[in-house]
Parts: C-alpha cells; structure tokens; sequence
C-alpha cells in the first residue's frame, strides 16, 4: 500500500508545479537583469579596481540586510512570541519550520552569490560593466524573496526562488572560464565549463529516486 507521505502521483504534481515556477521565474528575472543592465546609467568612479570592489561590498551588504538579515530576525520574533522560546522545548510551527529553512538556505547560498559578484566586479572594467554587478544583485535578491513567500504557500512554490541560484552559478562560470582563458587560452576558457557539466551530469544521474522494490 502507498504511503501517503511518499505518493509519487502527489510527488509529480508539485514537481511539475516546481518547473513551472521556475520557468515563469526565470524569464521574469531575465527580464529584470537586462532591464537594470540596459537601462541603467553607467556608475560613474568605477575605473579602479578598488572602487569597483567597494561596490560590490555595498551590495552585498544590501543582500545581506534584505535576505539573510529579515531571514533571522523572523525567527527570532516567532520564538520571541511563542513556546519556541525555549528551542529545546521541541515547539514548531510550520511558519516557523519554513523560516528557519528559508535561513539555512540563504546561509549557502549567499556564500556563493558573494563569491560570484566579487568576481564579476573582477572583470567589468567600467561603470558600464558595472551595471551587471547592479543587476545580478537585484535579481538574487527578489529571487530570495520569491524562494521565502513562495514556500510558505506550498514547497513546490520554492522553485519561484530558483533563478538566485543560477544567476550565481552563472555568474561563476563566467569567471572561471575567463580566468581559465587567461592562464590557458581558449581550451582553458573551456575547460572548467565542461567539468562543472560533467559534474552535474553525474550528480543528476547519481540522484535519481530509486525504484521501490
């Protein structure tokens, strides 16, 4: 007999409620990213090195505050209001539950999104350039919102959260393949991009559920 828990026909249809998320999320943060990167004006003072990484810390600082800091804090007033008091006390909530989820998550991902804005500043020469740090800080921002509200309606909603990740692995790629091209020409440039497919090749092989017996 199904385990209502594991039902693979309730499991296909938030799946498939997931994707659809993700597209719609997607094109929708395309669309900002070349909205902000368009149409921006250039940052004036970006020429120097320094300047453009002093930026890229206000804006990190600004994805901090937003995401990570609102992330904490919700937690904090939920136990603050309620027996979660005591975290010991074994009292949850599923608002509580998703926040403290929603936290861990932006923990990681913000690590990555940190390292891929330094990097992409690495590499815009100008306040034109400049432009795309602006806007991939802004994508990943209304993407972590969208992952926090979007999970709190249904976990396949989470997915509405998913363009914040790629942005960052995008934006990562980037980097390395232009830091690949630097030390070993095109085939470095190349190099590291079909390693990290290889890789998720295997991860997404490697992980398929397995058939119950």
């Amino acid at each position: 007999m199904t385990n209502p828990a594991h039902d693979p026909f309730d499991f296909r249809r938030q799946r498939t409620v997931g994707i659809v998320g993700i597209a719609v999320a997607s094109t929708l943060a395309l669309g900002l990213w070349l909205g902000i990167d368009y149409l921006m004006s250039p940052l004036p003072g970006m020429d120097s090195l320094g300047a453009r990484m002093l930026l890229t810390l206000k804006c990190c600082c600004v994805a901090v505050l937003f995401c990570l800091v609102t992330g904490i804090e919700a937690v904090a007033h939920e136990r603050l209001m309620s027996p979660a008091f005591d975290p010991l006390a074994g009292f949850e909530t599923r608002r509580l539950r998703v926040n403290q989820r929603y936290l861990q998550n932006t923990v990681e991902q913000i690590i990555v999104f940190a390292a891929s804005l330094f990097g992409l500043a690495a590499y815009s020469p100008d306040g034109s350039a400049m432009r795309a740090v602006v806007a991939t800080t802004m994508v990943w921002i209304v993407a972590r919102l969208a992952f926090w509200l979007g999970y709190h309606r249904s976990a396949a909603l989470r997915g509405l959260g998913a363009p914040g990740m790629a942005i960052s692995m995008i934006v990562l790629l980037y980097v390395t393949s232009r830091f690949g091209r630097e030390i070993a020409g095109t085939a470095g440039a190349m190099v590291p991009v079909v390693v990290f497919f290889a890789v998720e090749a295997v991860l997404f092989w490697g992980t398929r559920p397995l058939e119950d017996d």
